[in-house]
């Protein structure tokens, strides 16, 4: 499992690193990769790479709540979901950007906390 969380951490850094250097790419991206399946295997495995990890607690606890946001997200509906992200994309380039360094940097940690 500990594999999977540090790609998926490489994988969260890259598209930080996508949105950093072109907002529209990232929102492309993002409209077409709107799943709740994603967020549901995350959250499994980080819950079965936190004993291994740096950081177990913490990783623990992030596995809970993506698993709970995987799994809330189709009663959230996809409309909405497509409207909070008009909304986020509506802020500027700028905005996104700042959200862009924080998943990065979250990616990376991620990655660090599993990595052996």
């Amino acid at each position: 499992m500990s594999v999977i969380v540090i790609v998926v951490g490489l994988l969260i850094t890259a598209i930080g690193l996508l949105g950093l250097v072109s907002p529209e790419r990232l929102i492309h991206f993002v409209k077409s990769a709107q799943t709740p399946a994603l967020r549901v295997l995350l959250g499994v495995a980080l819950w079965f790479a936190a004993p291994a990890s740096r950081a177990p607690g913490v990783l623990r606890i992030l596995a809970v709540l993506v698993f709970v946001a995987g799994l809330i997200t189709p009663s959230f509906g996809l409309e909405r979901s497509r409207k909070l992200l008009e909304w986020w994309s509506s802020r500027g380039g700028g905005f996104i950007r700042v959200w862009c360094c924080i998943a990065s940097a979250f990616g990376l940690l991620l990655s660090y906390s599993v990595a052996a």
